[in-house]
């Protein structure tokens, strides 16, 4: 998988058709993970989200990829970008929306509500790599990724301990962002 990345990234066409096949199944878990904090009648689906992350990776011709790990996280990273962008114009149409806000800890939990409020976290990830990137990467990586600990150490470039000290760091300081009494000191 990694040569054919580093193939696709030095312009070879050829190699993205014979890689998809190969991260498919991977690809569409990360999206019906992004996919379980949405409503059920959600104008997109997993696999409408996967072929709308594909077209966006497809015009990706600058990213290095480095190896699987970080294919994963770059995909997730562009699924997010989807939702995010989907849930503003849904909520610009609507002049604010109905969308139930959640805490960063509801979030987390295995099985999501209904209309989890993906701007609101955004926002919430956005204020948190303003003060540290790396524990927004961390938390994008595992929660919107679904990559191991071991996983998200590789695309970082870090240690497991270190990414496991960053969850926990990073979860508690969202936690009170989403509440609305944090202080902005992560």
């Amino acid at each position: 998988m990694t040569g054919l990345l580093l193939q696709w990234g030095q312009g070879d066409e050829a190699a993205l058709e014979r890689l998809i096949p190969l991260v498919y199944r991977e690809l569409h878990q990360i999206a019906r993970r992004c996919m379980a904090g949405e409503r059920g009648d959600h104008s997109l689906q997993a696999t409408a989200l996967v072929n709308e992350a594909y077209v966006r990776l497809v015009d990706a011709k600058e990213v290095a990829w480095h190896d699987r790990a970080h294919f994963l996280a770059v995909s997730a990273q562009v699924m997010r970008r989807i939702l995010v962008d989907h849930a503003r114009s849904r909520q610009a149409q609507k002049r604010g929306g109905g969308a139930a806000r959640v805490t960063f800890d509801e979030a987390l939990l295995v099985v999501r509500e209904p209309g989890l409020d993906f701007v609101a976290l955004d926002d919430a990830l956005k204020a948190l790599a303003a003060f540290d990137q790396r524990k927004s990467r961390v938390i994008e990586l595992r929660f919107f990724g679904g990559l191991s600990v071991e996983e998200t150490a590789s695309a970082l470039n870090v240690s497991p301990d270190t990414v496991m000290r960053d969850w926990r760091l990073a979860r508690a300081w969202l936690q009170r962002e989403m509440r609305g009494d944090g202080s902005h000191d992560a």
